[in-house]
């Protein structure tokens, strides 16, 4: 089965590459074989390669720069999965398009967990341009032909998260001061990957429209950093942790707004991909493992 990757330089495109099961004939791109603001290259790239699947892993993610260069972020947000669509729409049914998306879709005004099948409504630039994609998939693409794939708090062994900035801020700071008010749960991209390639193995059995995946459990920003620090001992990452301390929204102020909740609701994602959640400092224990040696260093 031929697959077109997309964002294959990232975290999660590097989860993926490595995880790509057996039979799969998969085309990796990254920015620099595949610009996702070209709206005439992505369509390009589905008629050359005739793919079955179109992960499009990549994305515009700099949530806080995206209030500035809201043109680009749109154009990689919302304009590429579009190209997606409408190219694979050609092919009349011969492919498909895997669509990460993002709890950020979400205002995070409530205190339970978001559904696939709530409304968007979110609060920022980068928000704004993901919920543009998935409307952008839903208007081009036969449900059964498209799966959005919802995820939060991305973290993984390689690239730029929040774990591995808390594990070098572990390593050369005493006191660290983390947001302790903005609740969700971490995703490993490991485990991300693995409902990713579930997803394109159930071909002839297709997936609900709409996914959700993160790891089990919930969690605050405070959280991941103090389970950051502490599993980092464990594994010898680091010496002795950093104090941190929690501190509110307030006292962080961002160019972007984070929405306050953003827990998404697996139960049936989970039920429709045969996967069960692991939680989410186990799959972090897994991710500080998969780091690569020379990127221990502070």
């Amino acid at each position: 089965m031929r697959v077109l990757l997309t964002g294959a330089a990232g975290q999660l495109g590097q989860a993926l590459v490595a995880s790509a099961p057996p039979g799969i004939q998969l085309i990796a791109t990254s920015r620099v074989e595949l610009d996702l603001a070209d709206f005439a290259a992505c369509r390009s790239a589905v008629a050359t390669h005739q793919p079955a699947w179109v992960i499009n892993a990549g994305a515009y993610t700099g949530v806080d720069l995206a209030e500035t260069n809201q043109d680009l972020a749109m154009a990689v947000n919302a304009g590429a999965p579009r190209a997606f669509a409408e190219a694979l729409a050609n092919t009349k049914g011969k492919g498909r398009l895997l669509q990460l998306s993002t709890d950020f879709v979400f205002n995070g005004s409530q205190g339970t967990p978001y559904r696939v099948d709530q409304m968007r409504d979110p609060l920022g630039v980068y928000g704004r341009t993901k919920a543009k994609g998935e409307e952008a998939v839903e208007e081009v693409l036969d449900p059964a032909a498209a799966v959005i794939l919802r995820t939060s708090w991305v973290m993984g062994p390689v690239g730029r998260n929040f774990a591995l900035t808390m594990l070098r801020l572990h390593q050369t700071k005493d006191v660290i001061s983390v947001v302790a008010d903005q609740v969700g749960c971490p995703t490993s991209t490991l485990t991300l990957a693995k409902a990713c390639w579930r997803v394109v193995e159930c071909d002839a059995d297709p997936m609900p429209p709409v996914l959700h995946w993160s790891d089990a459990g919930a969690a605050s920003w405070y959280d991941v950093a103090v389970a950051v620090g502490e599993l980092g001992q464990e594994l010898g990452l680091l010496e002795h942790p950093a104090t941190v301390q929690p501190i509110c929204t307030a006292e962080y102020p961002t160019p972007a707004r984070r929405p306050d909740y953003s827990l998404l609701d697996c139960v049936g994602s989970r039920k429709a991909l045969a996967l069960d959640g692991q939680h989410w400092r186990v799959a972090l224990r897994s991710v500080l493992m998969a780091i690569p040696p020379q990127s221990t260093q502070p």
